[in-house]
């Protein structure tokens, strides 16, 4: 993307000649850094992933959730317990999710979120009697979609993304030994399947890092 230095003024000029974005080019020659970065500049901006016990929301449950804030540690989460399991099943941690997404961000960045994790939570949301945000209450981007458009490999999967472009897939894999118990509340399987879920939000926000000077921040609904 190049910069409309015909519309901006001497000032202008010389901030974005001067000032340099995260690759070490100047927002001049990176002008589509210097765009993305101000669209996001006044937003709260976080990573999502759950994990569930199957794929189609009326015959599974939520068992974790994790939200990472952009550039900062902090991780909002929660997981199934062993009381959840005997009684309410996920209805806290599907509440839970909610709260931490509408009190916390403006914009939820997810991997196939558009087509999983989204509508999962909102279909649970919606079982459980749930309030979920509505059309253009919150913003929403999907890496998947972004590498499916702008990348060449030979699967869009976050870790492959991840190995292609960060040199590392730091994801790991959850087996029977710990899904079945964690059905249960083990909360030995359940902190195994949550370290998995960060996991998974470090790398997301990484591979996003990457990928998103490649494509126009929208402002697509959750």
């Amino acid at each position: 993307m190049k910069a409309p230095v015909r519309s901006l003024s001497k000032d202008q000029l010389v901030w974005l000649g001067t000032n340099k974005c995260k690759h070490g080019h100047t927002f001049l020659e990176h002008y589509a850094c210097y765009m993305n970065e101000e669209m996001h500049s006044d937003e709260r901006v976080g990573f999502l992933d759950i994990e569930c016990s199957g794929l189609k929301a009326n015959f599974a449950i939520m068992l974790s959730y994790c939200i990472k804030v952009r550039g900062e540690k902090k991780i909002y989460s929660d997981f199934l317990t062993k009381k959840d399991a005997e009684t309410h099943l996920d209805a806290r941690i599907v509440k839970n999710c909610i709260k931490d997404l509408t009190e916390n961000f403006d914009r939820v960045i997810g991997h196939y979120s558009k087509r999983f994790d989204i509508p999962f939570l909102r279909t649970r949301a919606l079982i459980l009697n749930l309030d979920f945000p509505q059309f253009g209450e919150m913003y929403h981007t999907d890496t998947w979609d972004i590498a499916r458009k702008k990348l060449c490999l030979s699967s869009n999967r976050q870790g492959v993304i991840a190995e292609a472009i960060t040199g590392e897939d730091i994801k790991t894999r959850i087996d029977q030994k710990h899904w079945i118990p964690a059905l249960q509340g083990n909360k030995e399987a359940m902190e195994y399947i949550l370290d998995h879920n960060m996991r998974d939000v470090h790398q997301l926000e990484a591979n996003y890092e990457k990928l998103r000077v490649f494509a126009k921040v929208t402002k697509s609904s959750i």
